[in-house]
Formats: structure tokens, C-alpha cells, sequence
């Protein structure tokens, strides 16, 4: 049974992850302040490093938050899909998808000190998508990891492109035609 301790410490850890990640997707990583995210949450700003030991210790707990509400999403319970976009399509409205766009551009410079996170964060991406796509559905003369790469880069790309410009991107629009494309490359051509 937990006690009343434990609740208001798990609650305050919460808090502080849920206004990191906030911030980390607002701000960036580097950009955002222990003081910041304490005013955010409501919440001592010595608390993150009782919670979390340190900001790269933070950014891990926000990362793995963010990551297992993705992965959420892919159950593994659910059945492989025909159609390899079913689970994806959804996750270019995220908002969590706007932190990983955000992390993205901190994350692809040398010495980054969240690209590990990042990397560790698509791999499990793409393992639950290959994992979503039947064998069958692999379009002929390619490859089941290829298609993985290329349909997360694209989810991602597009979200990207709403989030700069989202009156210039239609959303169903481009579900609809890269959904297309996928199915024209895996049907077999006469």
C-alpha cells in the first residue's frame, strides 16, 4: 500500500517531467532552466535533483515518459496491420511529437549531449513500426528495416513541416497520399 509520502513524491516527480517536456518541446533541452521547469511545475527547484540527480537525468526521465506514450500506441497485443500507416498516422498530432522535432535539432549536432536519448528514442521507434508491418506488405526490392526508415522519417518530416507552416500543410491530405504510396509499392506492378 503506499503511503502518503510516496504519492506526493511520485506526483511531484510527474509534475516535473510533464513541465520538462513541455519546456524541452517549447524551448529546447539546452535553453530551458531548472528554474523554469520548478515554475512550470509548481514544485521546488530542488527537487529535480533529488528526483532525478541531474539535467541529463531529467531529459532521461522525459524521454522515457514520452517514449512509452508513444509506444502505447503500437501494443503489442494488436495484430500486425496490412497497412503499415495505421499506428503512425496518429503521431504526427502528438504533442509529444513536437518534443522529439525539438530534440531533433539538438540532437544532430557533435558532442550533443541528448543525441544517446535520441538514438536509443528512434530505435525503439522503429522496432515497434517493423514490428506493425506484415512481411507481405514489403514493397519488392526493398526491405522491411528500409520501409521502417522511411516511413518514421516521413511522419516525422511531415510534422515538422505543420508545425512551421500548418496552414500550408494538409494533414489528411498527406496521410492519404503517403499511404498511397506505400500501397503502390507493394502491390506488384504487371
Amino acid at each position: 500500500m503506499a503511503t502518503r509520502r510516496m504519492e506526493q513524491t511520485q506526483e511531484s516527480r510527474r509534475r516535473l517531467v510533464t513541465a520538462a517536456a513541455e519546456l524541452f518541446a517549447e524551448k529546447g533541452y539546452r535553453q530551458t532552466s531548472f528554474i523554469d521547469i520548478a515554475e512550470r511545475a509548481g514544485i521546488s527547484r530542488g527537487s529535480i535533483p533529488w528526483h532525478f540527480g541531474n539535467k541529463p537525468g531529467l531529459l532521461e526521465a522525459v524521454v522515457d515518459d514520452q517514449l512509452q506514450a508513444v509506444l502505447a500506441g503500437f501494443g503489442p497485443e494488436a495484430a500486425p496491420s496490412p497497412d503499415p500507416l495505421d499506428q503512425l498516422a496518429g503521431f504526427i498530432r502528438r504533442p509529444a511529437t513536437r518534443l522529439f522535432i525539438t530534440l531533433l535539432a539538438e540532437a544532430v549536432e557533435v558532442g550533443s549531449p541528448i543525441r544517446a536519448h535520441y538514438a536509443r528514442l528512434h530505435a525503439a521507434l522503429r522496432e515497434a513500426v517493423q514490428a506493425r508491418i506484415p512481411a507481405d506488405s514489403v514493397p519488392p526490392g526493398t526491405t522491411r528495416e528500409a520501409l521502417t526508415v522511411l516511413l518514421v522519417g516521413a511522419v516525422i518530416g511531415v510534422h515538422a513541416q505543420w508545425r512551421v507552416s500548418p496552414e500550408a500543410v494538409d494533414l489528411a491530405a498527406v496521410e492519404t497520399t503517403l499511404r498511397a504510396l506505400v500501397q503502390a509499392a507493394a502491390s506488384p506492378t504487371s
